[in-house]
């Protein structure tokens, strides 16, 4: 009497290797996933918890600007004490400091893939644009810092009239969430010093970074506008 012996279905561990392909995220450097053939693997795969995390941090801290952002309008809408400001020339200085922070960035993105499979005789570590890139940020909080000083100055505190309070409290808010990012920053770079570093780290905090750039072109256009 013949006996079928059905075949254990295979996991993502078992599979050939040249089965898998590419994903195309930034070159060959952990992103291989199995080919659509395989149901059984496709579906066990998701993104890194990192990724996921990324974007409910993102969706959080947007949601938190956007009802401030709201309070701002309605506040201003109904005020008859708004009082009017220049805003300090030192912030547009600190927009070009984190755009230029984020180029850096990139760069340094770029470069790690190679530098992880195994540095060359003369290629340079990455690790110094990610420097770059912490060194801006701290110039940056630095120069956030002055704008507070060069408001006190003018005698604008953060209870003296409702347009400097939305000032002090949009800055702020902004300058605590990018310590978040710079924290991030030195992680990367003690990972990457250890050569330890996982590609969906320094993506997840590339993306935390670029975001904060976005959100700060977003307020300094926003206070620009309505103080």
């Amino acid at each position: 009497m013949a006996t079928t012996v059905h075949e254990p279905p295979r996991n993502i561990e078992n599979l050939d290797p040249s089965r898998l392909k590419n994903t195309g995220n930034g070159g060959g450097w952990r992103n291989l996933v199995p080919e659509a053939d395989n149901l059984h693997s496709v579906q066990a795969y998701a993104p890194p918890p990192s990724s996921t995390a990324i974007w409910v941090v993102v969706a959080a801290i947007s949601m938190t600007f956007a009802a401030l952002t709201s309070a701002l309008i309605v506040r201003r809408g109904g005020a008859v004490d708004w009082r009017h400001f220049t805003l300090p020339s030192i912030l547009y200085v600190n927009t070009l400091v984190l755009l230029l922070s984020s180029v850096t960035l990139e760069i340094a993105r770029r470069r790690v893939a190679a530098f992880m499979r195994g540095p060359k005789s003369g290629q340079e570590n990455p690790a110094r644009w990610l420097n770059a890139t912490l060194a801006l940020g701290l110039f940056f909080l630095a120069g956030q810092y002055l704008a507070w000083r060069q408001l006190s100055a003018q005698g604008l505190y953060l209870a003296t009239n409702p347009s400097s309070s939305f000032f002090y409290v949009f800055t702020a808010a902004h300058g605590l969430h990018l310590l978040g990012g710079l924290a991030g920053l030195m992680r990367v770079i003690h990972k990457l010093n250890r050569r330890t570093l996982r590609r969906t780290t320094l993506d997840a905090t590339a993306r935390y970074w670029h975001f904060m750039d976005i959100l700060w072109v977003y307020l300094l256009l926003l206070l620009w506008m309505k103080l």
